[in-house]
């Protein structure tokens, strides 16, 4: 039990620092799916809609991921490299959503999937962009 203690202890900015990645995530995967979803009931494709959602979650994200998550404020050397992990990010969402989606997973619970397994890549690399 004392070595969970210390182990947490030691590492108590990073676990916050995750809560906090965590929350911007949901926020920005809330803003993703709802985009998502009403561009894909209004009759747009899958494709264009998760990608409109993408983007459009994308801007928000860059900003709280800044300000919340880091707490070190924007800046256009940020603004590359999180825009370079999201260049990743996004092909590994659409790879995964279109793989989903041929496998017959519901064309509502694909994006959700998609965005766990996403996460945790994300969160390494942003991690490197805004500590370094």
């Amino acid at each position: 039990m004392e070595n969970i203690k210390s182990l947490i202890k030691n590492n108590r900015d990073q676990i916050i620092q995750f809560i906090r990645f965590c929350i911007v995530g949901t926020v920005a995967a809330g803003i993703h799916y709802g985009i998502y979803y009403v561009l894909l009931r209004l009759g747009a494709g899958h494709n264009l809609a998760y990608a409109t959602g993408y983007i459009l979650a994308f801007i928000c994200n860059f900003i709280a991921t800044s300000y919340f998550t880091f707490r070190t404020g924007p800046s256009w050397g940020k603004f590359a490299g999180f825009a370079g992990s999201h260049a990743v990010n996004f092909l590994l969402h659409m790879v995964l959503l279109n793989v989903f989606l041929w496998m017959g997973m519901h064309e509502l619970i694909a994006p959700i999937v998609v965005m766990l397994v996403a996460m945790l890549v994300q969160y390494t690399i942003l991690n490197f962009v805004f500590k370094h």
